[in-house]
């Protein structure tokens, strides 16, 4: 693996974070807690200028044509200003697969608008099991003519308040296993989809989806009529890695947060950064950082190549979900009672690493994963 920088990758990290720094400092993050749709508009049309929204898509359909690692890098750089909106969901979650598995008709329907910055997207996955394995989907499609009529429930989909379209994962056969699972493209204001919005931890917008004799066309389905998991198997695998990117630059921003309080917070006529345990709690923070920016870019790297990367994937996720949830407990534990006050911006970074740890399975689900390649 190559860890050094390719110019257009260093000119993207400097770019981020000049533009982050300015356009989404922690009281626009507090506003958007508050908002109705969770970002604005005129910041979504400055990632679009920005080349963001299309940067993994191929120039072909107005993207950049960059790599998946170059993505996670930007990514990570999202994570450590907490841009809100519907970056991650639009992107990783519906304009990857779609780009990657979709027929010729849909990446020229989609992908250009989406990196115009017209278009919202998201992936209506998980259901009330809340499972990332194929027993988890279980809403039906059932087959009528020429289309499907979609029936069953979602939860915790991201963004969907916003979105214009759906991908939505079905089964088309009866059962368990990752047969008969089938994934459609479906506009969110079709007839008989619901959407209800609901409370979360990281204040972000996920929603409970229904579906009701939802009519889904043939020529909508991405992929093959059965063979959807693959591709999600895929989806997941980025999803995941991307989380990691998110939280890797969270942990650095509560790392940051950390020495920076340590050094000026004076206890017994000394900074309390001069007691051997905060510096302790500061070094542990650390390695657990660059234990996860580490793992994480090797997992990037390996999707970006091509390879065959699960078991990096779950190393990363398994690892990174419990280095940040360490790092976050030790930064309050640094802090004291300020960290979790509303006024201070720790809790913006501790509430979104808390989400991020079970999103796309947590570090018990990716132990699972690590155990079977492992043979055991």
């Amino acid at each position: 693996m190559e860890f050094n920088l390719s110019e257009t990758q260093q000119l993207l990290l400097n770019s981020a974070r000049s533009f982050l720094e300015q356009e989404c400092p922690s009281t626009f993050v507090r506003a958007m807690e508050e908002d109705e749709r969770g970002f604005t508009p005129e910041l979504w049309e400055r990632l679009a200028e920005m080349g963001w929204l299309g940067l993994a898509f191929p120039e072909a359909y107005g993207g950049a044509g960059q790599d998946f690692l170059s993505l996670t890098m930007l990514l990570e750089r999202m994570g450590r200003f907490l841009l809100p909106g519907p970056f991650f969901s639009t992107v990783v979650l519906a304009g990857l697969p779609i780009a990657e598995h979709g027929t010729e008709p849909q990446k020229r329907q989609f992908l250009p608008p989406m990196a115009d910055g017209e278009l919202l997207m998201t992936l209506a996955l998980t259901e009330p099991s809340a499972r990332y394995d194929p027993g988890g989907i279980q809403l039906q499609a059932s087959r009528e003519g020429d289309q499907y009529l979609l029936n069953g429930a979602k939860l915790f989909v991201p963004n969907a308040n916003v979105a214009d379209h759906l991908v939505v994962a079905a089964r088309t056969q009866e059962g368990t296993g990752s047969e008969g699972i089938t994934l459609f493209i479906v506009p969110s204001n079709a007839h008989g989809v619901s959407q209800r919005l609901l409370w979360t931890v990281a204040s972000d917008r996920q929603s409970e989806m229904t579906f009701h004799n939802v009519q889904a066309p043939r020529d909508g389905m991405l992929g093959e009529v059965h063979q959807g998991w693959p591709i999600l198997e895929r989806v997941l695998q980025q999803a995941a890695v991307a989380k990691c990117a998110e939280m890797v630059g969270q942990a650095e921003a509560m790392l940051g947060m950390t020495v920076s309080y340590a050094s000026q917070r004076v206890q017994f006529g000394h900074p309390i950064g001069s007691f051997q345990a905060i510096q302790h709690h500061c070094a542990n923070m650390a390695i657990d950082l660059e234990g996860a920016r580490a793992i994480t870019s090797l997992a990037a790297w390996r999707l970006a190549q091509g390879l065959h990367a699960e078991r990096e994937v779950a190393y990363a996720k398994g690892w990174t979900s419990d280095a940040v949830r360490r790092i976050a407990a030790l930064a309050h534990q640094c802090h004291g009672a300020i960290g979790f006050t509303r006024e201070y911006d720790l809790q913006l970074y501790s509430r979104r690493a808390k989400a991020n740890e079970v999103a796309f399975g947590d570090s018990d689900f990716h132990r699972e994963r690590v155990a079977l390649a492992l043979g055991i």
